[in-house]
């Protein structure tokens, strides 16, 4: 199973809004053919290992794959028949069909036909791998993650603004391995301007990759310099979207418009786009995840508006101890650690001389609890 997964990660960031998927065919105790999902629409893993075979199974040939086979009820009928034609008749499984609809139905197919199927073989690793897709396919919505590199005191940044190098380089080469595997990425209109960033992915021996660009600015100001940042003038500025307000004029959405830049007009009563509006906008253009690289004025306003999903802190070694170095988050009152923001399905990962520290978020409950009415026997 450890090689299926390795095998899945072979299609890290191209199979949306399809999963990562690899799978594995074993003849007397040696792999004798693999396959994964390169992309979306591409062969499924199993179809692939199957075709690399270019033969019927032997007899007591078995069959690992990181994901159950299903999806809809079409493909969940088409991978088990692929499976029972092939003559296979022990199948190893890591994780379950996240959409509750369809979950274990891929199994039962399988049963049902006599085949030995054996599920949730390092299942936590299986589902972990497509959090993306599972965030999608049970709730329909994208899957909203935020990012920060920090010293140990929490700061992003000096007094000065200087915040240049505060990771190393396993850790910076970590994040574009994320901006990767998610088909957007997002910042405020600060960063583009005091920056200039690309917005790509750009990891050792790989092309450059260009996911969708986010740009938020409420108030087009990112437009108004005649110096216009990488992203509206450079080779992908087609993927750029800038996200904003109807206060921005329109003078400087032709403008974007006229370069090839997409603009998303999002009904705001304020200068602020509303990240709930942006969510739903997501949804309407089947985007299932979006990273928003830094910028903490803007992933505050995300985190305010209880819109954050998913959380990546890289910490570093460093102090700073200045209380007034600029802050990874603010924005919140919270003066109980009952109502404090936290991670679930947390991971640690170390990166030569920083950590990453990445979960779920979970935020408190919408009923204020005092501790004095409140007690665990």
């Amino acid at each position: 199973m450890r090689r299926a997964l390795e095998l899945a990660r072979q299609g890290w960031g191209g199979t949306h809004p399809q999963p990562m998927v690899g799978a594995l065919i074993v003849e007397d105790g040696q792999i004798v053919a693999e396959g994964w999902q390169a992309r979306d629409g591409g062969f499924h893993a199993v179809k692939t290992a199957l075709a690399k075979l270019g033969r019927a199974p032997r007899e007591g040939a078995l069959l690992v794959v990181t994901l159950e086979p299903g999806g809809t009820e079409e493909e969940l009928a088409a991978g088990a028949e692929l499976i029972i034609g092939a003559g296979l008749k022990q199948v190893v499984a890591g994780a379950t069909d996240p959409n509750p609809a369809h979950a274990g139905k891929g199994f039962d197919h399988l049963r049902a036909a006599g085949i030995e199927a054996v599920t949730g073989v390092l299942e936590p690793e299986c589902t972990e791998l497509n959090l993306i897709c599972n965030h999608w396919a049970t709730l329909g919505t994208p899957l909203i993650a935020a990012k920060a590199a920090v010293t140990l005191d929490g700061r992003i940044a000096c007094r000065s603004g200087d915040s240049r190098g505060i990771t190393g380089e396993l850790a910076r080469e970590d994040v574009m391995r994320w901006r990767r595997l998610f088909p957007s990425i997002a910042v405020g209109a600060g960063t583009v301007m005091a920056e200039n960033p690309r917005l790509t992915a750009r990891l050792p021996g790989a092309k450059e990759w260009c996911p969708v660009r986010f740009v938020f600015d409420g108030l087009l100001r990112s437009v108004a310099d005649r110096a216009m940042p990488h992203v509206y003038t450079d080779e992908f500025r087609e993927r750029t979207i800038v996200v904003t307000t109807p206060h921005g004029g329109m003078g400087y959405v032709r403008k974007l418009r006229d370069l090839g830049v997409q603009v998303w007009i999002l009904p705001s009563g304020t200068q602020r786009v509303p990240l709930g509006e942006f969510r739903k906008r997501c949804e309407q253009e089947k985007i299932s995840g979006v990273y928003f690289d830094g910028d903490a004025a803007l992933v505050s306003q995300i985190l305010q508006e209880k819109q954050i999903d998913y959380l990546f802190v890289y910490r570093a070694p460093v102090l700073l101890a200045d209380d007034r170095a600029k802050p990874m988050l603010s924005g919140l009152r919270t003066e109980k650690l009952l109502n404090a923001v936290r991670l679930a399905e947390v991971r640690h990962e170390v990166l030569g001389d920083d950590t990453l520290t990445r979960g779920r978020v979970t935020y408190p409950g919408q009923m204020f609890i005092d501790e004095t009415t409140f007690s665990l026997g």
